[in-house]
């Protein structure tokens, strides 16, 4: 969430839960990833179930942030969407001119 702060005491039991339940999940998906070209440890159907719950705890993570009326902006962004905020991208040699003339950029 985007300009806010969420601590886990300001969530309910349930996003504490869900929130717990994807970061083990993930972990296990994570500790357990493979190389390319090489089986994966866990079954195929597992691997089915572990999308499926996670696709299940992104839903209800949605309803509930629209109950509560929360943006959700937990939903990831390609690094070349245009995000909400405006970045203002200065160039370097730009700020070694301006500490060099005390009178700034002109």
């Amino acid at each position: 969430m985007r300009g806010m702060v969420v601590t886990e005491e300001s969530l309910s039991k349930e996003e504490r839960i869900l929130r717990a339940v994807k970061f083990t999940l993930t972990g296990i998906i994570k500790d357990t990833a493979t190389p390319p070209g090489m089986r994966h440890p866990l079954s195929d159907e597992t691997l089915v179930n572990l999308r499926d719950c996670l696709a299940l705890i992104s839903e209800r993570e949605q309803e509930l942030a629209e109950q509560t009326g929360q943006p959700s902006a937990q939903r990831p962004r390609f690094t070349d969407e245009p995000s909400a905020r405006t970045d203002v991208v200065i160039p370097l040699d730009q700020l070694r001119k301006a500490k060099k003339d005390p009178s700034g950029p002109q």
